[in-house]
C-alpha cells in the first residue's frame, strides 16, 4: 500500500511517498481503507518539531490525525458486522506511529466512528480534531452543559473568534444546533460570508467597527462563552464583552498572554485552556458521541455552502497539503486516497 512517511522533523520535504505492507488488525482493532485524510495545524507542527532534523518518536511516522473511510477487517473482540461500515477517524496519530496519510490504517475500534450513509467522506475527514475541540470549548462553562444537543445552550450567548476557521466553523454549527445565540468576529467581507454560511446569527467585522460595542448590542449582559483562537490579540475585547461567570475557552497556544486580572476577577471569569488530545476520557467520549449525533442530525456540514471551503490534494502531495495549512488556507484541507 502507499503511505506518506517521515523519519525526522523538518519542512514539508521530509515527507516521502513509500510502499508499506498492508497492516493486520490486532485484538480490539479495526482496519480502515482510508478514502479521505484531513489535515490540521497539529499535523504540520508535529512534523516540524521544535527544530529540524530531530529524531521522531517512532522510527517511521505517518502523519495526520483525522480521516474517513471504510472498515475492511476487524481484530479479535470486534463485531464482524463492522466490516463494510463507513467511519470517521479521530486522533489516529496521537502517541502512535500511524496517521491517516496512508491507504490502510489500523487503530482501536472506538476511534472509528460510524458515519451515516448520507454524510460524505469529506465531512467525516473534517470532524476529528476541529469538531471535538469545538465541543470541548462549548462545554466547559460554569454550570454546564457538559453535553451538547438541541436546546443544551438555549439562552446562552456564544462568541466565536475567527469564525472562518475549521474549529470556528464547527463551533458555530454546534452552538447553533445546541440553541445558542451565536456571534462571530471576522476580518473581511469574504470571511463574513463564510461565517454566515456556517450559521452565525450576528457578524462583527473588528476591522470596520467597534467590536466591543457591536457585541454588547447583541449581548447587553455580556457573552457566556468565548471560543478563542487568538487570546493575546483579543484579550482586551474579551475582557470588555465577557459576562459575569463567563468562560473564555482558548484552543491555540499563543504568545505571552497578559490579562487585566481585576476586571476579570470582578466578574468571576474563567479562562479554560484546551488541548483536545489530553482531555479526560469521559469528556472525550461525550464529545465523540455528541459530534456523531450532530452529524446524524445533519447539523454539521462542510463545503462552500456550509462556510468551510474544501482544498483537495492527492496523497503524493501531502507535503503541499500540509504547507497549505501552515500558510493559513481558509477552509479545510483534504487529501484524496480514492
Amino acid at each position: 500500500m502507499k503511505a506518506i512517511v517521515y523519519t525526522k522533523t523538518g519542512a514539508p520535504d521530509v515527507l516521502t511517498l513509500s510502499e508499506r505492507p498492508v497492516p493486520e488488525p490486532g485484538p480490539g482493532e479495526v482496519r480502515v481503507r482510508v478514502v479521505v485524510s484531513g489535515v490540521n495545524p497539529t499535523d504540520w507542527k508535529a512534523r516540524r518539531g521544535s527544530a529540524p532534523g530531530e529524531p521522531t518518536p517512532f522510527p517511521e511516522m505517518v502523519p495526520n490525525q483525522d480521516g474517513a473511510g471504510l472498515i475492511d477487517a476487524v481484530g479479535a473482540g470486534v463485531r464482524s458486522d463492522r466490516v463494510g461500515q463507513r467511519v470517521w477517524l479521530w486522533e489516529a496519530a496521537w502517541q502512535r506511529a500511524d496517521g491517516t496519510a496512508q491507504e490502510y490504517l489500523v487503530l482501536p475500534e472506538r476511534q472509528a466512528v460510524a458515519l451515516p450513509d448520507d454524510a460524505s467522506f469529506d465531512l467525516g475527514a473534517s470532524l476529528g480534531i476541529p469538531a471535538l475541540t469545538a465541543h470541548r470549548a462549548l462545554t466547559v462553562a460554569e454550570g454546564g452543559p457538559d453535553r451538547l444537543g438541541p436546546g443544551a445552550l438555549a439562552g446562552r450567548a456564544v462568541l466565536v473568534a475567527g469564525g472562518a476557521g475549521a474549529v470556528g466553523n464547527a463551533a458555530i454549527q454546534l452552538a447553533r444546533w445546541a440553541g445558542a445565540e451565536v456571534v462571530t468576529t471576522v476580518s473581511s467581507p469574504e470571511k463574513a460570508a463564510l461565517a454566515t454560511a456556517a450559521g452565525a446569527h450576528h457578524l462583527v467585522n473588528y476591522r470596520a467597527e467597534d467590536a466591543a460595542a457591536a457585541i454588547r448590542r447583541v449581548a447587553p449582559a455580556g457573552v457566556d462563552i468565548v471560543v478563542e483562537v487568538a487570546p493575546t490579540a483579543n484579550a482586551e475585547l474579551n475582557t470588555a464583552v465577557i459576562g459575569a461567570n463567563g468562560t473564555i475557552a482558548v484552543y491555540v497556544a499563543d504568545s505571552d498572554l497578559r490579562l487585566p486580572v481585576f476586571p476579570l476577577m470582578s466578574k468571576n471569569v474563567r479562562y479554560q485552556f484546551i488541548l483536545v488530545y489530553t482531555v479526560g476520557e469521559t469528556a472525550k467520549a461525550h464529545a465523540v458521541n455528541d459530534v456523531a449525533r450532530a452529524v446524524a442530525d445533519a447539523a454539521l456540514q462542510v463545503g462552500d455552502a456550509a462556510g468551510l471551503p474544501l482544498h483537495r490534494f492527492p496523497l503524493a502531495d501531502t507535503a503541499g497539503a500540509q504547507a497549505a495549512v501552515e500558510a493559513g488556507a481558509v477552509g479545510k484541507v483534504l487529501i484524496d486516497l480514492g
